[in-house]
């Protein structure tokens, strides 16, 4: 157990509240980023909401993932036999994978079938992640 974590009583809602702010920033931006892949706000070059969706997309990523790592570091044991989390860690694999194959096809230039139907797929995964993520305390 991270002993400072569970002693001080406002830093573990402080991290619910990064992890929450995190999540908001990397599924907002991708969730933008696909609206105008799917033909909305045709007027912004998708190259530059690309850039800036990503980025912010990322700054959302890491905060979601540090903050979450260091919540899971106050109970390890109790998070690894819950099946919600365990599940959300699978999806998150598959979300990662899913970005990787997205970006090394070059999915982004060609904006393709391919690429849309990627594209849902991320979001379908990062909405399951977030479902998920509420089921762990339940």
């Amino acid at each position: 157990m991270f002993t400072p974590l569970t002693t001080i009583p406002w830093a573990y809602p402080a991290l619910e509240a990064t992890h929450i702010v995190g999540i908001a920033l990397l599924l907002g931006n991708l969730v933008a980023l696909e609206m105008r892949v799917f033909g909305r706000a045709a007027e912004l070059p998708v190259p530059a909401l690309a850039r800036l969706s990503l980025t912010l997309a990322l700054i959302g990523f890491s905060l979601a993932a540090t903050s979450g790592l260091l919540m899971f570091a106050t109970q390890p044991g109790e998070l690894l036999t819950n099946r919600a989390f365990v599940t959300k860690m699978g999806l998150l694999a598959l979300a990662g994978l899913n970005a990787a194959w997205f970006h090394r096809r070059g999915s982004l230039r060609k904006l393709d079938t391919a690429a849309r139907l990627q594209m849902l797929v991320s979001t379908g995964l990062w909405i399951a992640v977030v479902v998920c993520g509420r089921w762990i305390a339940y």
